[in-house]
């Protein structure tokens, strides 16, 4: 197993806070999806994703990742709504501020990925269906840790903490997982999931299978063994 990379608490003094804005490189917490390299990629370059129902135009930057680690991010993975891409429900990250506090707090696998502003930017907008080319104002959520850029899913940013000296940003949904319909994930949806864990963090397939089954909306609806036997042929 991996060990996976630590968190630097967001230092919002108003020092800290002049260091790092403007941005022009970001670590990426990608923990849907696109903690699978072939996902990502279709996003950076364009194309579709094995499985997927939609192509994505891609990034103006299609280059790869400068560097991809593993990472572990307080808070709680949850599936809801319905996907365009995949069916079935989207993963979506709760940092749970009351979660956040106490030594039993969840944590969710990550994989992080280094990328400038534009790449992480035109991810965002393919998240929602729209075309990519203008660079988001990120100066909210490097001050706060958080800011909701607009009404939809994937429109509200969160800037968990700092590595290497870059903050590290993913993008998720404005409600937490207690205020919204649960609703299980698709088969390829939770493949490309697991897959990814696997890949990063160099978790057991059984072990992948028994962390995704317990995540609200997959729990109930997909069991350890089934989710095993779809990442049987992971690597």
């Amino acid at each position: 197993m991996i060990r996976p990379r630590r968190l630097e608490a967001l230092d919002d003094s108003p020092e800290a806070v002049r260091r790092r804005t403007p941005v022009r490189r970001l670590w990426y917490a990608a923990y849907g999806s696109n903690m699978h390299r072939e996902r990502l990629t279709a996003y950076l370059a364009g194309g579709r994703p094995p499985g997927g129902l939609r192509t994505c135009p891609g990034c103006r930057d299609p280059r790869d990742p400068t560097r991809t680690v593993p990472l572990m991010l307080p808070g709680l993975l949850y599936f809801a709504t319905e996907s365009q891409v995949w069916t079935g429900g989207r993963a979506f990250y709760d940092p749970g501020p009351a979660r956040a506090a106490g030594a039993g707090r969840p944590e969710l696998p990550c994989r992080a990925y280094l990328l400038t502003t534009g790449q992480f930017s035109d991810i965002v907008a393919q998240e929602m269906y729209r075309e990519p080319g203008e660079d988001l104002d990120l100066t909210q959520v490097l001050t706060h840790g958080r800011a909701r850029i607009g009404p939809g899913r994937y429109e509200t940013l969160v800037c968990a903490g700092t590595l290497d000296g870059y903050p590290v940003l993913t993008c998720t949904a404005p409600w937490s997982s207690d205020d919204v319909a649960l609703n299980a994930p698709s088969a390829a949806y939770l493949r490309h999931i697991g897959a990814g864990i696997v890949a990063a963090h160099d978790w057991s397939v059984h072990g992948t299978a028994r962390y995704l089954a317990g995540c609200p909306g997959a729990a109930g609806h997909w069991t350890a063994g089934e989710i095993a036997a779809l990442l049987s042929g992971v690597p």
